[in-house]
């Protein structure tokens, strides 16, 4: 099928490789296999893929190079797949800008979910272009950048700046892993650095005002890493 999803896997063990091809098979997935950093970037350049799965643990470049390179033309969504489990090693790749992070062994169901929110976060950003687009919408969520105003079911909510900008981050980056530091970096320009402590607490209290009249989950907590907003279905 012409419309189904096209995606690159990168992946140097062939028994891996070959179990991540016959999962997007099994689903109609269209793909291709390289087993080297270069041939990645030269499959991306030309193939134009929708979706990147990245072994980090390549012969030839490092994974997390791959990521940088990826960025400089562009924006798909990166999913790490690596036996490299320490969160610094995670917090590294998605600093560098890769959107998620599995790690081997994995379980294809996981895969395919984590392949599931990576195409919703494709299917947002081509509906909704630019993050510079003066409303957000996500389920009964809308922020009003323009106006900065927040609205659950055109209820009004109010939130404190810290907690606004915190929703406003993570409303451009939906379906994306941002990890602490970022986090920090953007929200307090570098003036809290490595205070998760403060961060958990705004994160909380961001929480409370907006999931309740949501009905739903929204931000998605990863332990030791950082937050993910994810994309919400309409709910009667």
């Amino acid at each position: 099928m012409v419309n189904q999803p096209f995606i690159l896997v990168v992946e140097d063990d062939k028994p891996v490789r070959n179990l991540i091809v016959l999962t997007l098979e099994s689903q109609k997935y269209r793909q291709i296999a390289v087993e080297t950093g270069g041939a990645a970037v030269l499959a991306s350049l030309s193939h134009q893929p929708d979706i990147m799965i990245l072994d980090l643990g390549l012969p030839d470049l490092d994974g997390v190079e791959i990521i940088k390179k990826t960025r400089t033309w562009s924006q798909m969504p990166i999913i790490v797949v690596s036996s490299r489990s320490d969160d610094a090693d995670k917090i590294e790749a998605l600093d560098a800008g890769a959107d998620d992070y599995l790690t081997k062994p994995f379980s294809v169901d996981e895969l395919l979910a984590r392949i599931r929110v990576a195409l919703r976060r494709v299917q947002f950003m081509q509906e909704h272009g630019s993050s510079n687009e003066s409303m957000f919408e996500n389920g009964k969520l809308k922020i009003d950048f323009a106006a900065g105003c927040v609205f659950i079911a055109e209820e009004e909510i109010h939130l404190s700046p810290i907690e606004y900008k915190l929703l406003c981050l993570l409303a451009h980056n939906v379906g994306k892993v941002l990890t602490h530091n970022l986090i920090l970096k953007e929200i307090w320009q570098n003036t809290l650095p490595n205070d998760t402590p403060s961060l958990r607490v705004y994160m909380a209290t961001l929480r409370k005002k907006v999931e309740p009249p949501l009905g739903q989950k929204l931000i998605q907590t990863h332990v030791g890493i950082g937050y993910r907003m994810m994309k919400l279905e309409e709910k009667e």
